[in-house]
């Protein structure tokens, strides 16, 4: 039984996490939580709070051993940008992309 976990509007690039995504796919819960736990990226931190959240959704389901859950899949897709503007000489402007994410992440049960 697959349990489903969302972020939204997270505030880093799509390209960062999933550095973070591809460590924790196909892992079990609680050796990602590890990886998530000790990795020095900032993303870390984020990812750790969606896994908490999955699998706070596998308890509220119901049905579901915990102790057998795995990381199946991670989607990173990009979100909206804000766009900013640095002011530069001679009355120039150079423009800021501020990037986001969505991720989705999606437990199941190993057989």
């Amino acid at each position: 039984m697959e349990v489903k976990a969302k972020l939204r509007y997270a505030r880093m690039t799509a390209r960062k996490m999933r550095l973070l995504a591809n460590l924790c796919k196909g892992l079990p819960v609680e050796k990602a939580s590890y990886q998530l736990k000790f990795s020095p990226k900032r993303g870390a931190k984020i990812m750790s709070g969606l896994l908490d959240s999955a699998i706070a959704n596998a308890k509220e389901k119901g049905g579901i051993d915990i102790d057998n859950l795995f990381v199946k899949n991670i989607l990173v897709d990009t979100g909206p940008m804000l766009k900013r503007f640095i002011p530069r000489s001679q009355g120039r402007a150079t423009p800021v992309l501020k990037r986001m994410c969505h991720v989705t992440m999606i437990l199941d049960e190993a057989r």
